[in-house]
């Protein structure tokens, strides 16, 4: 008997969760493709199928891990992408096989919803919509595995897994037939997504989605003319095809509940949790400390060199000597400087980080904050010190510590916050929407194709730079404002603003890895 996979939900809101069960076209009283493709409902279950694949450790899951490739973050999990660091992994590594084997399971589903989705009673419009949004999500998992691995075999909806499983050996497609494949793709969503979807649809790919993923494609093939037209697109809500899309105020906010939803997340895994739901993403439990809970283990950490490439509030370089004099010559002054003690340098510290751009504080855990932590199942508000044995600062006296004894700053960002009133119950399932692509992202981008470009426009890429630093709770100096130290002007020098910009705005979000790759 041949057998494919069909996603049945356990739960009734989309993108939760899902369980695999086998469908035989023998015995009769089991289900089978020709009797489960009837209704809208079958088709939606199908389609949880497809986005919950981004939930998948290998593909997004720990999306925020690749950062330890990218300068912005360490790790040293052996079964993380620390072994990458390490080089102790090989071709045949869990971290590689699992990639190439999950995105295909994406594309996979993708596939049976467009090969069964005209066999639903559903209205012809419904039937388009619901294939663009296969198209958005299969292009997503091909983008992803060309990112990785180059050329791929391409493998589409004229594929029925169940009859062709032993003799699919398609050989790699180029580089550039994959990609068309992805913006054919892509222009087919864009074309038939919403603009935006009602409250409880509330995720799924819209046009916007469709029209910012086609610009980071042709971004990352060097086409700064065609990606500019994507970019700008969007964000003048070109024919009002696009929708409204503005930066949260609130930078730190977007990384919690309520702000997850803003406008600014163009697509977004969609998290939730809670006793019974528990289909998040495993933030806390990588990223967190045991003072976020006891499963946390913080194995994902802030890089210190990137935690110092956080600017001065005036926008100028940071430098540890403007404040403790030697303290970078010096291993012993560092020590005296971090390590508690009765007569430390707590104050000037925490005066150092009030100095710095807003966004260190809110994706950092530095010395001398506090946490809003949960410890033996009730809040605690914890404060992060360093000492030379890091386990004698315990979470049941209030403190933080960092696991091994390694001396590292650790992430705030996409931690939860005590229990999150109850809507978390496991920290391997973070109710927290994870950002595939946000508007500030997008203007990154937009900035480095007017950079980038055969007749570069260098102003155009500052202003467009300078939105995301004029975010209202960010509030960092303009470049070009007149100070000597923020001067930008020629191709290199603008690039090297977009390279920092987008490492202090989209930490832990792991693009760090892709952007050093496709820059050489």
């Amino acid at each position: 008997m041949k057998k494919y996979k069909l996603f049945i939900p356990l739960a009734a809101s989309l993108f939760l969760t899902s369980s695999c069960y086998d469908l035989d076209v023998y015995p009769e009283d089991q289900l089978s493709s020709g009797t489960f493709f009837q209704t809208q409902d079958h088709a939606d279950q199908i389609m949880m199928g497809v986005y919950s694949q981004m939930q998948s450790d290998d593909i997004f899951g720990r999306q925020f891990g690749l950062d330890c490739l990218g300068g912005i973050g360490s790790g040293y999990d052996p079964a993380s992408y620390a072994v990458i660091g390490r080089g102790t992994y090989n071709s045949t590594s869990g971290l590689v096989t699992g990639k190439f084997k999950n995105l295909y399971e994406g594309i996979a589903r993708a596939n049976i919803l467009l090969q069964n989705v005209d066999r639903c009673d559903m209205s012809d419009e419904l039937k388009l919509i619901y294939k663009a949004e296969a198209r958005f999500m299969r292009a997503l998992y091909y983008f992803t595995l060309m990112d990785f691995f180059g050329p791929v075999p391409v493998y589409d909806e004229n594929t029925i897994v169940a009859e062709d499983f032993m003799n699919m050996l398609e050989p790699r497609k180029s580089l550039e037939e994959v990609r068309k494949f992805i913006i054919d793709d892509l222009d087919n969503a864009d074309t038939y997504l919403p603009t935006e979807w009602d409250a409880s649809n509330a995720g799924r790919a819209t046009k916007a989605a469709a029209m910012s993923l086609k610009g980071k494609v042709l971004l990352y093939a060097k086409e700064y003319e065609a990606a500019k037209e994507c970019f700008e697109a969007v964000v003048t809500n070109k024919e009002g095809k696009y929708g409204e899309k503005k930066l949260n105020p609130d930078y730190a906010g977007l990384f919690k509940p309520g702000g997850d939803e803003s406008s600014e997340m163009i697509f977004a895994i969609q998290n939730i949790g809670g006793v019974g739901q528990d289909f998040g993403m495993p933030t806390t439990f990588y990223m967190g400390s045991r003072a976020s809970d006891v499963s946390s283990i913080h194995i994902q950490i802030a890089s210190i060199d990137f935690v110092d490439s956080y600017e001065c509030k005036n926008g100028e370089p940071f430098d540890w000597n403007d404040y403790f004099e030697g303290y970078n010559e010096n291993i012993d002054i560092r020590k005296e400087v971090l390590y508690a003690k009765l007569d430390n340098s707590r104050e000037k510290l925490l005066e150092m980080y009030e100095n710095r751009d807003p966004r260190m504080k809110a994706s950092i855990i530095l010395p001398y904050t506090h946490y809003a932590g949960w410890v033996k199942n009730a809040p605690k508000d914890t404060e992060f010190i360093l000492l030379e044995k890091q386990g004698d600062a315990h979470e049941n006296n209030g403190f933080i510590r960092v696991n091994q004894n390694y001396q590292l700053y650790l992430w705030r960002k996409f931690v939860a916050e005590g229990n999150m009133d109850g809507a978390i119950n496991n920290r391997a399932d973070t109710p927290i929407n994870f950002p595939i692509i946000r508007l500030a992202d997008v203007y990154l981008m937009l900035a480095e194709c007017y950079n980038q470009m055969e007749n570069g426009d260098q102003e155009k890429a500052v202003y467009y730079i300078n939105k995301v630093r004029n975010r209202a709770s960010v509030n960092m100096p303009e470049i070009n404002n007149g100070d000597s130290w923020m001067e930008a002007r020629t191709k290199e020098e603008v690039f090297a603003r977009i390279r920092h910009e987008r490492a202090v705005e989209l930490a832990a979000e792991g693009w760090s890895f892709s952007d050093m790759r496709r820059w050489g």
